[in-house]
């Protein structure tokens, strides 16, 4: 089977299912696991190069519809009748595990799927016991761009990472899944951790400098106390498997003395 990947997000549950072999191209966001960095590059997301796409002939091709804008790509897929399937758009942890299910059912891969999606459910359920465990979550203030500012809210993965990892987004009052807010509200919401991961930026590319800079920001608890983490984005943001890589990144920095350590190099839903 040829497979091509136009959403990064999607190129991750391939690999989870042990498909990167058959992929024969990807948007230029992919970037793991490091051998799809050897593929042909079809563009951003947001303006896939279809000419490319249909010059591989893929047997299908894997679209999504994750980002405001991802249509485009699934009108032009339809107008070219080159096959393709649009992976559902997770909302939650648990509909993020439902998307290998869908996946394998589309690549002939179902069992594998299963037995993925069972172990990552069995994983989020072992986070939920320990989870409880804590009688004082920490608050937490996700922010994922900056000017702007936007932050998560309540039915947002990340809400649910918070609380397994033993915190609490202070921002789940708000129902939708992105808040547009300002640095005062977050300011009068007084986060004992701030963690920052702008939505496709490296790490390495964000200055902590712009958080620091802003008014009060020096007097806040997250501050004084050495409480601001520069996270990897692609453990955060991308509705994939590797959240539990995030979950497991937060929660080991929240309550050290409860949860598994973190190893970039140690995927526990591949152990």
């Amino acid at each position: 089977m040829r497979i091509i990947s136009i959403c990064p997000s999607n190129t991750e549950l391939v690999a989870y299912l042990g498909l990167t072999s058959s992929l024969v191209g990807v948007d230029n966001f992919s970037n793991w696991p490091e051998s799809v960095n050897e593929l042909p590059r079809l563009g951003p997301d947001l303006n896939i190069d279809m000419d490319k796409v249909e010059g591989l002939k893929p047997d299908i091709v894997l679209a999504s519809l994750s980002v405001p804008g991802m249509e485009r790509n699934i009108e032009e897929l339809k107008k070219r009748n080159i096959p393709y399937v649009t992976i559902p758009n997770p909302k939650s942890l648990t509909e993020v595990g439902e998307s290998l299910l869908f996946l394998g059912e589309a690549t002939n891969t179902y069992s594998k799927a299963k037995k993925l999606y069972d172990k990552f459910n069995a994983i989020l359920n072992e986070y939920q016991l320990l989870s409880n465990q804590i009688k004082h979550p920490k608050t937490l203030y996700w922010e994922w761009w900056a000017k702007p500012i936007f932050t998560p809210g309540a039915s947002n993965w990340l809400t649910e990472i918070s609380q397994l990892a033993g915190g609490r987004n202070v921002f789940d009052d708000q129902p939708q899944k992105s808040v547009k807010t300002d640095w005062e509200d977050v300011y009068k919401r007084s986060p004992e951790v701030i963690c920052v991961i702008w939505v496709g930026v490296q790490k390495d590319k964000v200055n902590p400098k712009v958080i620091l800079k802003r008014p009060h920001a020096d007097q806040m608890d997250a501050v004084k106390n050495n409480q601001l983490y520069i996270l990897d984005e692609p453990l955060f943001c991308r509705p994939s498997p590797r959240l539990l890589l995030g979950l497991n990144k937060i929660a080991s920095i929240l309550h050290p003395e409860i949860f598994p350590t973190f190893s970039e190099n140690e995927d526990p839903l591949l152990d």
